[in-house]
């Protein structure tokens, strides 16, 4: 059905591919923010490696140099892309001023920095979890740069 309003929100906003927030909770800023930060098995993951995720841009390196394992299985390397990317988002608004979630209309979670660029760190972090690159710290770089 080609309904011009919808039409435009899905050529902005795109198809949701990873983690979406339901719009009920997307007021309860420090919820959203709580739910978002629990990346449980990207901390698994990390901790079995021996990698402390302390929410600072310094996790964000040591995560660019694990042995990417979890590229043979599709399954977990989605879910870890998803779980990357909030953790990126999570270590942005901790550590970048004026840096906030926002909820898009389709559910997906991204970063609004302060000079109003959006950052989609849910695909950076699927990105990273495919292929490496672009690497979490450069992404959190270019962030606290702006």
């Amino acid at each position: 059905m080609g309904i011009s309003f919808l039409d435009r929100l899905r050529k902005r906003y795109g198809e949701v591919r990873g983690a979406t927030v339901p719009q009920s909770l997307a007021e309860d800023r420090e919820g959203v923010a709580g739910l978002l930060s629990e990346c449980e098995l990207l901390r698994a993951r990390a901790e079995t490696e021996g990698v402390e995720l302390d929410d600072t841009a310094a996790s964000l390196e040591r995560l660019d140099q694990l042995v990417p394992r979890w590229r043979d299985d599709p399954d977990e390397q989605s879910w870890l892309g998803n779980d990357a990317g909030l953790y990126l988002g999570t270590v942005v608004v901790r550590n970048v001023p004026g840096a906030s979630w926002q909820i898009w209309p389709n559910g997906r979670p991204v970063i609004l920095l302060a000079c109003g660029r959006e950052l989609d760190v849910v695909e950076a972090g699927h990105e990273w979890a495919q292929s490496g690159t672009p690497e979490l710290s450069q992404v959190y770089a270019e962030a606290s740069e702006i």
